[in-house]
């Protein structure tokens, strides 16, 4: 397995279990909309230095 196949898994692996602890803690929501602003930044910032 390649070494940025398993870092790749692992963060996703993280983000599941995360997911999970956040439904058990009625936290969800906010989780998805903070995931969300973060896509949503990461994009305006990218067209700004294209």
């Amino acid at each position: 397995m390649n070494v940025n196949k398993l870092i790749r898994f692992l963060f996703k692996a993280a983000r599941i279990l995360g997911d999970i602890n956040a439904v058990k803690g009625g936290t969800y929501g906010k989780r998805v909309a903070r995931r969300t602003a973060k896509r949503t930044t990461r994009k305006m910032v990218r067209s700004l230095f294209k």
